[in-house]
Protein backbone atom coordinates (compact mmCIF):
# COMPACT_ATOMS: atom_id res chain seq x y z
CA UNK A 1 0.00 0.00 0.00
CA UNK A 2 1.24 3.93 -0.66
CA UNK A 3 1.56 6.40 1.80
CA UNK A 4 -2.10 8.39 1.17
CA UNK A 5 -3.71 9.33 3.86
CA UNK A 6 -6.56 6.94 5.00
CA UNK A 7 -10.10 6.78 6.79
CA UNK A 8 -12.50 4.07 8.13
CA UNK A 9 -15.88 4.65 6.65
CA UNK A 10 -18.90 2.51 6.82
CA UNK A 11 -20.16 1.18 3.05
CA UNK A 12 -23.33 0.77 2.00
CA UNK A 13 -23.84 -1.03 -1.41
CA UNK A 14 -27.37 0.82 -2.20
CA UNK A 15 -29.24 -2.91 -2.45
CA UNK A 16 -28.92 -3.94 1.68
CA UNK A 17 -29.28 -1.57 4.91
CA UNK A 18 -25.71 -3.28 5.82
CA UNK A 19 -22.95 -1.61 6.38
CA UNK A 20 -19.39 -2.80 5.94
CA UNK A 21 -16.27 -0.95 7.53
CA UNK A 22 -14.05 -0.50 4.93
CA UNK A 23 -10.63 2.26 4.52
CA UNK A 24 -11.00 4.70 1.89
CA UNK A 25 -8.14 6.83 0.43
CA UNK A 26 -7.81 8.56 -3.04
CA UNK A 27 -5.22 7.45 -5.67
CA UNK A 28 -5.21 9.67 -8.26
CA UNK A 29 -8.49 10.16 -9.83
CA UNK A 30 -9.84 7.52 -8.26
CA UNK A 31 -11.35 6.51 -4.65
CA UNK A 32 -10.40 3.28 -3.46
CA UNK A 33 -13.19 1.37 -0.53
CA UNK A 34 -11.55 -1.62 0.44
CA UNK A 35 -11.72 -3.65 -2.47
CA UNK A 36 -13.40 -1.55 -4.88
CA UNK A 37 -12.97 1.80 -6.45
CA UNK A 38 -14.56 5.05 -8.38
CA UNK A 39 -13.75 7.47 -10.78
CA UNK A 40 -13.64 11.26 -8.84
CA UNK A 41 -15.44 12.31 -11.37
CA UNK A 42 -18.45 10.31 -10.70
CA UNK A 43 -18.56 11.38 -7.14
CA UNK A 44 -20.84 13.62 -4.79
CA UNK A 45 -18.70 14.98 -2.52
CA UNK A 46 -19.97 16.38 0.62
CA UNK A 47 -19.91 19.82 1.62
CA UNK A 48 -17.89 20.85 5.19
CA UNK A 49 -20.23 21.69 8.14
CA UNK A 50 -20.13 22.04 11.58
CA UNK A 51 -21.88 19.28 12.63
CA UNK A 52 -23.68 15.99 11.19
CA UNK A 53 -21.93 12.99 9.46
CA UNK A 54 -20.04 13.11 6.06
CA UNK A 55 -21.62 11.04 2.97
CA UNK A 56 -19.87 10.34 -0.12
CA UNK A 57 -22.56 9.05 -2.97
CA UNK A 58 -21.07 6.40 -4.96
CA UNK A 59 -21.77 5.70 -8.69
CA UNK A 60 -25.07 2.85 -8.77
CA UNK A 61 -26.83 4.21 -5.74
CA UNK A 62 -24.06 3.35 -2.99
CA UNK A 63 -22.72 5.61 -0.37
CA UNK A 64 -20.18 5.60 2.28
CA UNK A 65 -21.06 7.15 5.44
CA UNK A 66 -18.31 8.55 7.87
CA UNK A 67 -19.94 9.72 11.66
CA UNK A 68 -16.82 11.63 12.84
CA UNK A 69 -17.75 15.00 10.56
CA UNK A 70 -13.96 16.88 11.85
CA UNK A 71 -12.07 13.80 10.92
CA UNK A 72 -13.42 13.27 7.77
CA UNK A 73 -12.81 16.82 7.08
CA UNK A 74 -9.27 16.58 8.06
CA UNK A 75 -8.70 13.50 6.05
CA UNK A 76 -10.71 15.12 3.34
CA UNK A 77 -8.24 18.38 3.50
CA UNK A 78 -5.10 16.42 4.16
CA UNK A 79 -6.14 14.03 0.22
CA UNK A 80 -5.73 17.21 -1.52
CA UNK A 81 -9.96 17.94 -1.23
CA UNK A 82 -10.20 21.59 -0.46
CA UNK A 83 -13.32 23.05 0.26
CA UNK A 84 -15.32 25.07 -2.66
CA UNK A 85 -15.61 28.41 -3.31
CA UNK A 86 -19.65 28.21 -1.45
CA UNK A 87 -18.20 26.05 1.27
CA UNK A 88 -15.58 28.88 2.20
CA UNK A 89 -18.39 31.69 1.91
CA UNK A 90 -20.27 29.69 4.13
CA UNK A 91 -17.66 28.97 6.51
CA UNK A 92 -17.01 32.63 6.97
CA UNK A 93 -19.17 35.38 8.80
CA UNK A 94 -17.44 37.66 7.18
CA UNK A 95 -18.19 36.60 3.51
CA UNK A 96 -21.73 35.66 4.65
CA UNK A 97 -22.52 38.69 5.58
CA UNK A 98 -21.00 40.19 2.34
CA UNK A 99 -23.20 38.03 0.60
CA UNK A 100 -26.26 39.12 2.37
CA UNK A 101 -25.51 42.76 1.56
CA UNK A 102 -25.19 42.00 -1.85
CA UNK A 103 -28.54 40.13 -2.23
CA UNK A 104 -29.72 43.36 -0.32
CA UNK A 105 -28.32 45.58 -2.60
CA UNK A 106 -29.34 43.45 -5.51
CA UNK A 107 -33.48 43.31 -4.80
CA UNK A 108 -33.12 46.85 -3.85
CA UNK A 109 -32.14 47.96 -7.52
CA UNK A 110 -33.91 45.08 -9.07
CA UNK A 111 -37.00 46.66 -7.50
CA UNK A 112 -35.82 50.53 -8.10
CA UNK A 113 -34.62 49.83 -11.88
CA UNK A 114 -35.56 46.22 -12.58
CA UNK A 115 -39.45 46.15 -12.09
CA UNK A 116 -40.26 49.26 -13.89
CA UNK A 117 -38.28 48.05 -17.00
CA UNK A 118 -40.10 44.39 -16.59
CA UNK A 119 -43.77 46.19 -15.98
CA UNK A 120 -43.28 48.78 -18.91
CA UNK A 121 -41.89 45.41 -20.87
CA UNK A 122 -45.42 43.98 -19.90
CA UNK A 123 -47.19 47.30 -20.27
CA UNK A 124 -46.18 46.86 -24.33
CA UNK A 125 -46.95 43.63 -24.55
CA UNK A 126 -50.42 43.81 -23.32
CA UNK A 127 -52.93 44.27 -26.25
CA UNK A 128 -54.95 47.33 -25.76
CA UNK A 129 -58.27 45.11 -25.85
CA UNK A 130 -57.39 43.03 -22.54
CA UNK A 131 -55.99 46.32 -21.08
CA UNK A 132 -60.16 47.28 -21.80
CA UNK A 133 -61.65 43.93 -20.59
CA UNK A 134 -59.53 44.42 -17.63
CA UNK A 135 -60.49 47.98 -16.58
CA UNK A 136 -63.90 46.81 -17.58
CA UNK A 137 -64.19 43.67 -14.93
CA UNK A 138 -62.14 46.19 -12.26
CA UNK A 139 -65.23 48.90 -13.21
CA UNK A 140 -67.83 46.19 -12.46
CA UNK A 141 -66.13 44.97 -8.95
CA UNK A 142 -65.75 48.40 -7.90
CA UNK A 143 -69.92 49.27 -8.71
CA UNK A 144 -70.21 46.54 -6.15
CA UNK A 145 -68.34 47.97 -3.40
CA UNK A 146 -67.02 51.47 -3.49
CA UNK A 147 -69.51 53.08 -6.11
CA UNK A 148 -73.10 53.44 -6.52
CA UNK A 149 -75.28 55.02 -9.62
CA UNK A 150 -75.01 58.67 -10.52
CA UNK A 151 -78.00 60.84 -9.13
CA UNK A 152 -77.71 62.91 -11.91
CA UNK A 153 -80.41 63.11 -14.37
CA UNK A 154 -80.00 61.89 -17.55
CA UNK A 155 -80.04 65.64 -19.78
CA UNK A 156 -77.19 66.61 -16.64
CA UNK A 157 -75.08 63.86 -17.64
CA UNK A 158 -75.98 64.29 -21.27
CA UNK A 159 -74.96 67.73 -21.23
CA UNK A 160 -71.49 67.27 -19.07
CA UNK A 161 -70.73 64.49 -22.14
CA UNK A 162 -71.63 67.52 -24.96
CA UNK A 163 -68.96 69.97 -23.03
CA UNK A 164 -66.44 67.25 -22.81
CA UNK A 165 -67.12 66.05 -26.17
CA UNK A 166 -66.55 70.00 -28.09
CA UNK A 167 -62.96 70.39 -25.71
CA UNK A 168 -62.23 67.15 -27.35
CA UNK A 169 -63.14 68.32 -31.28
CA UNK A 170 -61.74 71.44 -30.67
CA UNK A 171 -58.28 69.92 -29.02
CA UNK A 172 -57.64 67.74 -32.73
CA UNK A 173 -58.57 70.61 -34.54
CA UNK A 174 -56.24 72.97 -33.09
CA UNK A 175 -53.38 70.35 -32.97
CA UNK A 176 -53.82 68.69 -28.99
CA UNK A 177 -51.86 66.14 -28.00
CA UNK A 178 -52.47 62.28 -29.20
CA UNK A 179 -55.78 61.48 -27.92
CA UNK A 180 -56.17 57.36 -26.23
CA UNK A 181 -57.88 55.15 -28.29
CA UNK A 182 -60.66 54.48 -26.31
CA UNK A 183 -61.69 56.75 -23.40
CA UNK A 184 -65.21 57.05 -21.65
CA UNK A 185 -66.80 59.04 -18.98
CA UNK A 186 -68.79 57.12 -16.11
CA UNK A 187 -71.02 59.36 -14.12
CA UNK A 188 -71.00 57.66 -10.18
CA UNK A 189 -72.20 58.30 -6.76
CA UNK A 190 -68.82 58.17 -4.50
CA UNK A 191 -71.14 58.54 -1.40
CA UNK A 192 -69.17 60.32 1.60
CA UNK A 193 -66.24 57.51 1.75
CA UNK A 194 -65.21 58.90 -2.22
CA UNK A 195 -66.72 62.52 -1.88
CA UNK A 196 -65.49 64.72 -5.25
CA UNK A 197 -63.25 62.80 -7.06
CA UNK A 198 -61.89 61.11 -11.02
CA UNK A 199 -60.01 58.95 -11.50
CA UNK A 200 -59.13 56.93 -14.69
CA UNK A 201 -58.92 53.08 -14.89
CA UNK A 202 -56.97 50.99 -17.24
CA UNK A 203 -58.46 50.72 -20.74
CA UNK A 204 -59.73 54.17 -20.95
CA UNK A 205 -62.60 53.90 -18.40
CA UNK A 206 -62.94 57.47 -16.49
CA UNK A 207 -64.95 57.62 -13.37
CA UNK A 208 -66.12 61.38 -12.14
CA UNK A 209 -68.15 61.54 -9.14
CA UNK A 210 -71.53 63.36 -8.46
CA UNK A 211 -70.36 65.42 -5.36
CA UNK A 212 -67.11 66.81 -7.46
CA UNK A 213 -69.40 67.86 -10.50
CA UNK A 214 -71.56 69.13 -7.64
CA UNK A 215 -68.20 71.53 -6.16
CA UNK A 216 -67.38 72.87 -9.69
CA UNK A 217 -70.67 73.43 -11.03
CA UNK A 218 -69.86 76.97 -11.83
CA UNK A 219 -66.39 75.98 -12.54
CA UNK A 220 -67.10 74.01 -16.03
CA UNK A 221 -63.16 74.77 -17.49
CA UNK A 222 -61.79 72.97 -14.22
CA UNK A 223 -64.27 70.19 -14.86
CA UNK A 224 -62.61 69.90 -18.57
CA UNK A 225 -59.26 69.97 -17.14
CA UNK A 226 -59.81 67.42 -14.58
CA UNK A 227 -61.39 65.35 -17.33
CA UNK A 228 -58.36 66.21 -19.31
CA UNK A 229 -56.04 64.90 -16.43
CA UNK A 230 -57.50 61.30 -16.35
CA UNK A 231 -57.53 61.48 -20.03
CA UNK A 232 -53.57 61.51 -19.32
CA UNK A 233 -53.45 58.82 -17.03
CA UNK A 234 -55.18 56.75 -19.84
CA UNK A 235 -53.16 58.35 -22.72
CA UNK A 236 -49.81 56.98 -20.75
CA UNK A 237 -51.56 53.43 -19.35
CA UNK A 238 -50.51 54.86 -15.64
CA UNK A 239 -53.17 52.81 -14.19
CA UNK A 240 -52.47 49.23 -15.57
CA UNK A 241 -48.39 50.00 -14.81
CA UNK A 242 -49.46 50.88 -10.97
CA UNK A 243 -51.73 47.61 -10.61
CA UNK A 244 -48.52 45.83 -12.30
CA UNK A 245 -46.11 47.31 -10.26
CA UNK A 246 -48.42 46.50 -7.11
CA UNK A 247 -48.29 42.77 -7.55
CA UNK A 248 -45.44 42.03 -10.48
CA UNK A 249 -45.19 38.38 -9.49
CA UNK A 250 -48.55 37.49 -9.83
CA UNK A 251 -49.81 40.20 -12.43
CA UNK A 252 -46.52 39.09 -15.27
CA UNK A 253 -47.28 35.66 -14.73
CA UNK A 254 -51.23 36.75 -15.95
CA UNK A 255 -49.87 38.44 -18.71
CA UNK A 256 -47.75 35.20 -19.76
CA UNK A 257 -50.71 32.52 -19.68
CA UNK A 258 -53.54 34.96 -20.08
CA UNK A 259 -55.32 34.40 -16.43
CA UNK A 260 -55.97 37.91 -14.61
CA UNK A 261 -58.64 35.98 -11.87
CA UNK A 262 -55.76 36.96 -9.30
CA UNK A 263 -55.08 40.34 -10.76
CA UNK A 264 -58.94 41.13 -10.56
CA UNK A 265 -59.23 39.77 -7.26
CA UNK A 266 -56.57 42.01 -5.64
CA UNK A 267 -57.41 45.19 -8.11
CA UNK A 268 -59.53 47.23 -5.32
CA UNK A 269 -57.01 47.07 -2.96
CA UNK A 270 -54.14 47.81 -5.22
CA UNK A 271 -56.65 51.13 -6.42
CA UNK A 272 -57.28 51.82 -2.49
CA UNK A 273 -53.82 51.66 -1.66
CA UNK A 274 -51.55 53.07 -4.26
CA UNK A 275 -50.84 56.15 -5.65
CA UNK A 276 -49.60 57.55 -8.88
CA UNK A 277 -45.95 58.05 -8.85
CA UNK A 278 -45.16 61.83 -8.97
CA UNK A 279 -43.25 61.17 -12.61
CA UNK A 280 -46.87 60.07 -13.50
CA UNK A 281 -48.44 63.19 -11.81
CA UNK A 282 -46.39 65.29 -14.06
CA UNK A 283 -47.13 63.49 -17.37
CA UNK A 284 -50.73 63.71 -16.70
CA UNK A 285 -50.32 67.49 -15.51
CA UNK A 286 -48.74 67.97 -18.62
CA UNK A 287 -51.26 65.93 -20.83
CA UNK A 288 -54.02 67.06 -19.35
CA UNK A 289 -53.03 71.03 -19.35
CA UNK A 290 -52.32 71.19 -23.29
CA UNK A 291 -55.04 69.26 -23.62
CA UNK A 292 -57.65 71.45 -21.60
CA UNK A 293 -56.22 74.66 -23.16
CA UNK A 294 -56.41 73.31 -26.91
CA UNK A 295 -59.99 72.50 -26.25
CA UNK A 296 -60.90 75.96 -25.01
CA UNK A 297 -60.66 75.72 -20.98
CA UNK A 298 -59.05 77.94 -18.94
CA UNK A 299 -56.87 75.79 -16.90
CA UNK A 300 -56.15 78.81 -14.66
CA UNK A 301 -59.73 77.74 -12.96
CA UNK A 302 -57.92 74.75 -11.56
CA UNK A 303 -56.97 76.80 -8.51
CA UNK A 304 -60.71 77.06 -7.35
CA UNK A 305 -60.62 73.31 -7.49
CA UNK A 306 -57.89 72.93 -5.33
CA UNK A 307 -59.23 75.64 -2.71
CA UNK A 308 -62.72 74.53 -2.31
CA UNK A 309 -61.40 70.68 -1.90
CA UNK A 310 -59.19 71.71 0.46
CA UNK A 311 -61.80 73.24 2.54
CA UNK A 312 -63.69 70.35 2.14
CA UNK A 313 -61.25 67.32 2.81
CA UNK A 314 -58.87 69.15 5.00
CA UNK A 315 -59.12 66.76 7.98
CA UNK A 316 -59.49 63.10 5.96
CA UNK A 317 -57.48 64.24 2.77
CA UNK A 318 -54.27 62.11 3.93
CA UNK A 319 -55.95 59.46 4.79
CA UNK A 320 -58.72 59.05 1.09
CA UNK A 321 -59.63 55.75 0.33
CA UNK A 322 -59.01 56.12 -3.23
CA UNK A 323 -55.55 57.11 -3.38
CA UNK A 324 -55.36 57.25 -7.37
CA UNK A 325 -58.32 60.03 -7.42
CA UNK A 326 -57.13 63.17 -7.69
CA UNK A 327 -58.44 64.76 -4.87
CA UNK A 328 -55.61 62.97 -2.60
CA UNK A 329 -53.02 64.59 -5.00
CA UNK A 330 -50.88 67.14 -3.91
CA UNK A 331 -53.15 70.10 -3.84
CA UNK A 332 -49.83 72.93 -3.31
CA UNK A 333 -48.84 76.45 -4.37
CA UNK A 334 -46.70 74.81 -6.88
CA UNK A 335 -49.38 72.55 -8.83
CA UNK A 336 -52.06 75.57 -8.85
CA UNK A 337 -49.04 78.09 -10.98
CA UNK A 338 -48.75 74.93 -13.01
CA UNK A 339 -52.14 75.17 -14.59
CA UNK A 340 -52.12 78.84 -14.01
CA UNK A 341 -49.00 79.83 -16.41
CA UNK A 342 -48.87 80.84 -19.75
Amino acid sequence: MDGSPRITADWFDGRSARARPVEVWLDGKSLHYGEHSAPLAGLTWPERQRHGQRQILLPGGGLLSVADGPAFDAWAQASGRGDSLVVQWQQSWRLALMSLVLLVAGLAAAYRWGLPWAVDKAVDAMPLSAERSLGEQVLHSLDGDWLKPSGLKPEQQQAWRQRWSTVVVRARANGGPALPERFEIHFRDGGKALGPNAFALPGGDIVITDALLELLADEPDAVMTVLAHETGHVRHRHGLRLMLRAGAVSIVASVIVGDFSALLASAPAVLAGNAYSRDNEREADFYGRALARAGGADTSRMAAFFERLAKKHQATVDNHPLAIAISTHPADEERVRFFSER
